[in-house]
Order: C-alpha cells, then structure tokens, then sequence
C-alpha cells in the first residue's frame, strides 16, 4: 500500500510530568514508527482542546486524534487499527490472524486497561477520604488488576508477543502495562516484565517516546 500523505497528529503541549510517557499519542507514534509512515504534530493547548473547531475533530477534546490524506480519527485504539490494517508490519495478511489481532487490541483496551486506569484514578487523582470504603474497593480493584495480569502473563508463556510475532496488539498491550510503571504488579511477574521490556527495546518505540518527551520538554511553560 501507498504510504499515506500529510498525516497530522494531534498531541498535547504541557501535560504535567506524572504522566510524561503515558499520554495515549504515545500509541499513534509507535504504530507510525512501526509502519514507517511519517507525521507531523499539531501541538494544542487547553484553550483550543476546547475550542469548537478542535471538537470537530475530537469530540471529547482528548488527544490525540489524527488527520491522514482527509480523513479524521480520533481515540488511540481506532487510530492505531486504523494505521494497522494499512501496514504489513503491525497486522499479517492472513483474515483469520488478522482478526486475533484485532480481539487482542479489544482486549488490551475493553479487558486490560479498565481495572488499570482505575486503580490510576484510585491512587493518584481520587483526593476524598481514605477511610474503610476506600481501602475497600482499592483492595477489589487491585485483585482485578491483579487476575487479568496473570491471564495475559499465562497468555505471553513461551513467547515473545502476544500473538507470537510483533503486532498491533502488542503496541496497546504495552502502553497499557506502562500505566503500572510506578508499581509492582508487572515487575514481579517475570514473563509480563521480559515481555514489557523486550516491546520498549523495539527502536520504533524508542523513537516515538523521544519524539513523545521532546515535545513535552519543547512547549514547557517558560519560568
């Protein structure tokens, strides 16, 4: 396939450093990496992600969202499906493999993420009282957080993705298990951790994170 012109994606000109490495355009540049389709970035602010003209294009004023030869995308999970059907290097030939990618990426954004984003929300952005209600659902969170990591870690046993070769699915599973990065619960479970690692040594990783963080460190606000 023709590689596509004059791709345009949307990122975030400050975003506090907490989450430096986590914002979801992180998954849009690695799959263009991968597919080796260049890009440029619309760097916006809050002002315009509120603007009418941006919730044209993202209805919910999110980043990122994508431009490419007139079309217009938004959420992460539909871009990078969308950059993968196009691109032998993030989704095989064979209809039926490519429909296991396809049940993987669900999987990692309807099944994986969920109890993650959760617990995230739970310990860095609930502000209430932290009493026996708290500590509560904190604890059942984590135990789902917990049974849908050693699912996927049975899942990864004996191979190096998901799916045995590097795919789409693989770059949602891995941003995913990157919201944990400030815990135990992938570290400890050594094949979920190999497995981490082995997808953020790729080099279309590397790049995209590079670009991801010097564009953070580009539009900081001056002191």
């Amino acid at each position: 396939m023709t590689t596509p012109q004059a791709i345009q994606v949307s990122v975030l000109g400050w975003a506090p450093p907490i989450v430096h490495g986590l914002v979801r355009d992180l998954r849009v540049r690695w799959a263009l990496e991968e597919a080796g389709w260049p890009y440029s970035e619309h760097v916006v602010n809050q002002a315009e992600q509120a603007s009418a003209k941006y919730r044209e294009l993202q209805p919910f004023g999110q980043v990122p969202a994508m431009q490419c030869d007139g079309l217009k995308l938004f959420e992460s999970g539909a871009i990078v499906h969308y950059i993968s059907e196009r691109s032998p290097a993030l989704m095989p030939d064979d209809p039926a493999a490519r429909s296991q990618v396809t049940a993987w990426m669900f999987g990692a954004l309807n099944s994986i993420e969920p109890p993650i984003m959760m617990l995230n929300v739970l310990d860095m952005i609930y502000q209430g009282p932290k009493g026996d209600e708290y500590n509560g659902l904190r604890a059942w969170v984590a135990g789902w957080v917990e049974s849908r990591l050693d699912v996927l870690g049975g899942v990864l046993e004996g191979k190096e993705y998901v799916l045995g070769r590097f795919t789409a699915a693989d770059v949602l599973l891995t941003t995913v298990l990157r919201i944990l990065r400030d815990t135990d619960y992938v570290t400890k479970r050594s094949v979920l951790d190999a497995y981490q690692r082995r997808c953020e040594a790729r080099p279309a990783f590397k790049k995209a994170l590079k670009d991801h963080m010097a564009s953070f460190e580009k539009h900081a606000p001056k002191t």
